[in-house]
């Protein structure tokens, strides 16, 4: 008895949906790469993340600060804070191993608060690293500062500039355009919300804060593991078209 061979020549149609398949799973994985790409990309600017953004309220703004270069290291960083929307208190918490400096200017216009007059209010902070305490390659630092109150609601943008231990400035000043594109050095922002008021007293709304992307969200961390997640279920279906395939190619079925 002659026994017919189990399987079959593919087909140019199958071997055509076989190149679909492969095509399908490239993309897929290219999807997830650009994804996780941009998580990352993201976590590696200067942002910024605020524990209230109620107008009128106090709220702690951390600025965190990786370093990117492979070579150098942190050595000072200085941040700008509004004049068109001042803070009118500002106090710095204090870094082990780094120095801390505010200087005021004048105002654009005085203003009255409380009334009182107002002329000056800080322009810039400034850390200085001591020696042995830089932020080194992989590293990255935090840097605290309490303001307020805030100003009415809106973007503010606070342009942060970081020194490197060879000499080399990279300046984060450059704000994110209304397509939502992230610059290559967006400034690092958060914005002000309107203020609640509940029983009496006033309320602050849940932070709203953007880092270096420029868009509202939890802050940094959160949108990182959001496009996270997004590459691993990318890869997962990536993984399991080519499963299928592989499949079906032994079986000799027909998708």
């Amino acid at each position: 008895m002659t026994t017919r061979a189990r399987f079959a020549l593919p087909t140019p149609a199958r071997r055509s949906t076989r190149r679909s398949g492969h095509r399908l799973v490239a993309t897929l994985s290219l999807a997830a790469a650009l994804v996780a790409g941009s998580a990352a990309a993201a976590q590696a600017h200067v942002h910024v993340d605020s524990d209230s953004t109620a107008s009128g309220s106090f709220s702690e703004l951390a600025f965190r600060v990786p370093n990117e270069s492979a070579t150098a290291s942190t050595v000072k960083v200085s941040v700008e804070l509004p004049t068109d929307k001042p803070f009118l208190s500002v106090s710095a918490r204090p870094l082990p191993g780094w120095d801390v400096s505010l200087t005021k200017a004048p105002l654009p216009k005085p203003m009255t608060v409380d009334g009182t007059t107002v002329t000056k209010a800080v322009r810039t902070v400034t850390w200085t690293a001591r020696p042995g305490t830089q932020i080194g390659p992989d590293q990255y630092q935090e840097f605290d500062l309490s303001v307020g109150p805030l100003p009415a609601p809106g973007l503010v943008l606070m342009p942060a500039t970081q020194t490197m231990s060879d000499g080399s400035v990279v300046h984060w000043d450059q704000p994110t355009p209304a397509s939502g594109v992230e610059p290559e050095h967006p400034a690092p922002s958060f914005t002000v919300t309107a203020a609640t008021v509940a029983s009496g007293h006033d309320s602050a709304a849940p932070a709203s804060s953007t880092g270096a992307t420029g868009q509202d969200s939890a802050g940094g961390d959160t949108l990182a593991r959001t496009l996270g997640g997004i590459a691993v279920v990318l890869a997962l279906g990536a993984a399991g078209i080519a499963v299928a395939g592989r499949r079906r190619q032994v079986t000799g079925t027909r998708p």
